[in-house]
């Protein structure tokens, strides 16, 4: 089973020196991936996400991938109906290739209905303007001139150039629950879920693996630890691995970064063997 962490980039740890911290400690320890999360803007008072501060996921990504030459790099997830594909779809290629091809988009519609009010973008259209949108995002980067008749994202695409294309292709896991984001995985390269207990997770590889059984689709989840729970850790790990779970990525909770990297430390250990 492979393993993921977390980058520093949320939070009052946030930062670039945190950020280079932990991506190089993620490659030094062994790690294989390292992965973003995406909020562009959130209410004064909403209480979730705790916190307003989060670095930008592709920006964050890039840093971490100057520091680094063998961890991959994941979002978890980018809500993709809140930005304009074509210019997503150029960054994402961008780093793909300045990354040397470690790319994994993590994709999602979406929750923060305040969010979509901010950005002009309609909320109950997120799930088509999220198909749209991949659906667009891939023929930029596989069509050399491209043309994509839209419907519910404004452009209009005739016969036109967008490069660099990627150098390798831009695997795409889904994450979500709902009944509409299980679909969507099953379209695309693997499903990137969370709050699975580890008793649970044998229904959900199940399910999957009922239409995917083939290994290339990824199931993988999120989990939260922090220096008072990832001791607990281990067993759990096991239980992911016994259960089929290819994938499981941290999300360290501690506020300041030296918390931060034991807790990161202690994870990798707790997965040796899983």
């Amino acid at each position: 089973m492979k393993l993921g962490i977390h980058l520093p980039h949320i939070g009052r740890k946030a930062g670039p020196d945190s950020i280079r911290r932990a991506a190089i400690q993620a490659e030094e320890l062994g790690f294989d991936d390292v992965w973003v999360s995406e909020h562009i803007i959130v209410p004064k008072d909403g209480g979730y996400p705790p916190s307003p501060n989060f670095w930008d996921p592709v920006l964050t990504l890039t840093w971490a991938a100057a520091v680094t030459s063998r961890v991959r790099l994941g979002t978890s997830v980018l809500v993709l109906p809140l930005r304009h594909p074509l210019p997503l779809a150029k960054e994402l290629a961008t780093l793909q290739n300045l990354s040397g091809g470690r790319l994994i988009l993590g994709a999602g519609v979406g929750w923060l209905e305040a969010e979509f009010d901010a950005l002009g973008v309609p909320f109950k259209e997120r799930g088509r303007r999220m198909d749209e949108g991949i659906a667009m995002m891939r023929a930029v980067w596989s069509q050399d001139p491209v043309t994509f008749e839209a419907k519910w994202i404004p452009a209009k695409i005739e016969a036109m150039r967008s490069q660099p294309q990627p150098i390798a292709p831009i695997p795409i896991w889904i994450g979500g629950s709902s009944d509409a984001a299980i679909k969507r995985a099953l379209r695309m390269d693997g499903w990137h879920g969370s709050r699975v207990a580890p008793d649970k997770a044998a229904e959900v590889v199940k399910r999957f693996r009922a239409e995917r059984p083939d290994e290339a689709f990824a199931i993988s989840i999120r989990v939260n630890c922090n220096a008072n729970n990832v001791a607990g850790m281990k067993d759990a790990l096991r239980a992911y691995s016994d259960a089929g779970i290819q994938h499981v990525m941290a999300a360290p909770e501690d506020r300041d970064i030296d918390t931060y990297l034991a807790t990161a430390e202690a994870f990798r250990r707790a997965g040796e063997g899983a």
